[in-house]
């Protein structure tokens, strides 16, 4: 899989702590809304109190598109396959996806973790549920 590394700040250390442990976390607000970890109000009711929720981490393909590297000399090329998907609890998500020759509307998806480089934090992508 092609991911860069990624490094935390302030705002990120909760997120990254979660994925360390295998947890997809999310933002929610005391009326039990789900929002993405980089929102800073409910994206349903704009509140700021806001906590972070472990997500379970399943969701759909809404929309995909493949990248292609530039071909080698023998001729192949790396393809990587990049979605948003809708999680199950209702935000979407940009990702990369592992796993699949044939992505299609409505693919249904879980996450996983991987650690891209020795000196990034543990990210999530998606791969067929």
């Amino acid at each position: 899989m092609s991911l860069g590394p990624v490094s935390r700040n302030d705002e990120t250390a909760a997120f990254f702590d979660g994925t360390a442990r295998g947890e997809l976390l999310l933002r929610t607000c005391p009326s039990g809304h789900w929002s993405e970890p980089e929102a800073a109000c409910c994206t349903t009711c704009g509140v700021t109190d806001l906590s972070w929720s472990a997500s379970k981490g399943t969701g759909r393909v809404v929309s995909w598109s493949a990248v292609h590297g530039r071909p080698r000399d023998d001729g192949s090329a790396d393809r990587r396959v990049i979605a948003v998907v809708e999680l199950d609890e209702g935000p979407w998500w940009w990702t990369a996806l592992q796993d699949v020759e044939q992505p299609s509307e409505g693919l249904r998806v879980q996450v996983a973790f991987t650690v891209p480089a020795e000196d990034s934090e543990t990210v999530p992508y998606f791969v067929p549920a």
